[in-house]
């Protein structure tokens, strides 16, 4: 049974919707890129923690791990981006919801970077 999406841009298979999907995901980290100073910063600690990740001495284990959690900083500011971006699209009136949404992406990059400080210090040690 074939089911119809209101979206033109859903509903596309196999290769087509692999291209669609890549080509959406890059123009994502562009505009990251160019618009969001903390997803630069990010990306800067990533690179940073990377060459000192191959410059200790770790297991392979430890490596994909710290180099997991730095993943996972990045994945959560996308995240937190792109609420950034719904909230401010929707009204740049000061709501006490577009706060909290906004305050609750916050949350989860703090999270995230705690993470990463905290799998740092716990390898290392």
């Amino acid at each position: 049974m074939k089911t119809t999406s209101p979206s033109p841009y859903k509903g596309q298979n196999g290769i087509k919707r692999i291209l669609n999907a890549t080509s959406y995901s890059i123009s994502g980290f562009k505009a990251a890129f160019k618009l969001e100073a903390a997803f630069r910063q990010i990306i800067l600690l990533n690179i940073v923690l990377l060459v000192v990740n191959f410059s200790l001495d770790f297991s392979p284990v430890e490596r994909i791990l710290l180099i997991g959690v730095g993943f996972i900083a990045i994945i959560v500011e996308l995240f937190n981006s792109a609420i950034e971006a719904v909230v401010d699209r929707i009204s740049l009136e000061k709501h006490e919801l577009s706060k909290n949404a906004k305050d609750m992406g916050s949350a989860a990059q703090f999270v995230a970077l705690s993470l990463i400080a905290i799998t740092w210090l716990i390898v290392l040690w």
